[in-house]
């Protein structure tokens, strides 16, 4: 008796030992997938920022993440191959996405790539401070901690140049406004480029320009929100850009 339990102790342990790097693999495998992905949507929306940004800074951005991404993913490579673990060759359907709206957006892309990094960085800085606390792959570990400054340092330079950019929309929308009224010409039109807002922060952007009803909402291929809307009792189109600018009279 005494005899089977411990044969049976000893194929209990046996079934831990071989399972316990099974699942230690496929938490690094997680790890590796994730990190990969947002590294290769960091090097390829830089860039096509780089080419269709307008602001400086944002281009200069641009610039530190193809370098600085480019080289974590490089040793990020490097280390899996020494761990046996396979790096995707294509970055996940949602970057790809996005990558695919910078893409095709009409310059320039500044507020979309930039609402896309703030983003970007917001998980990247959450998936390597967990694993650099909790991973159980010591190399990647390692790699997790020392990648994870550069990754708060990108993510504090993101927020300061969106903050910059609102501040410089809310100058300029202070001094000329983008609605039309019955009494004034409308100083400015429109601007193409990749549009980052919802239908119902589209709707309540236009509704906080001084609109009601609006209605029949819909992005056009320049990623130009237009449809109708009421103001002083008077239906009117009304159209949204990627930069907020709001223009009433527009088809």
């Amino acid at each position: 008796m005494k005899n089977r339990l411990l044969l049976a102790a000893l194929g209990a342990a046996t079934a831990i030992t071989f399972a316990m790097p099974a699942l230690a693999a496929d938490k690094a495998q997680d790890f590796i997938d994730k990190a990969a992905s947002g590294g290769m949507f960091e090097v390829e929306s830089s860039k096509i920022a780089e080419g269709k940004a307008q602001d400086q800074s944002v281009k200069d951005f641009a610039q530190k993440m193809i370098a600085d991404h480019g080289a974590a993913n490089a040793k990020l490579e490097t280390i899996a191959g020494e761990q046996k673990l396979q790096v995707p060759t294509a970055t996940d359907a949602k970057h790809k996405s996005d990558i695919d709206a910078l893409q095709s957006a009409k310059d320039p892309v500044d507020k979309s790539y930039v609402q896309m990094q703030r983003d970007a960085h917001a998980d990247a800085v959450k998936l390597f401070d967990g694993y650099a606390k909790d991973g159980d792959n010591a190399q990647l570990k390692t790699f997790a901690q020392q990648t994870l400054p550069t990754l708060k340092m990108h993510q504090d330079m993101i927020e300061k140049i969106a903050s910059t950019m609102d501040d410089k929309s809310s100058a300029t929308g202070s001094t000329t406004p983008a609605v039309t009224t019955t009494d004034t010409a409308n100083p400015s039109a429109t601007v193409p480029g990749a549009n980052s807002f919802t239908e119902d922060q589209a709707k309540s952007r236009i509704q906080d320009a001084g609109f009601s009803d609006v209605s029949a909402l819909n992005k056009d291929e320049q990623g130009i929100w237009r449809g109708q809307a009421t103001k002083d009792g008077k239906k009117t189109a009304v159209a949204l850009d990627y930069q907020g600018n709001v223009v009433a009279g527009t088809n």
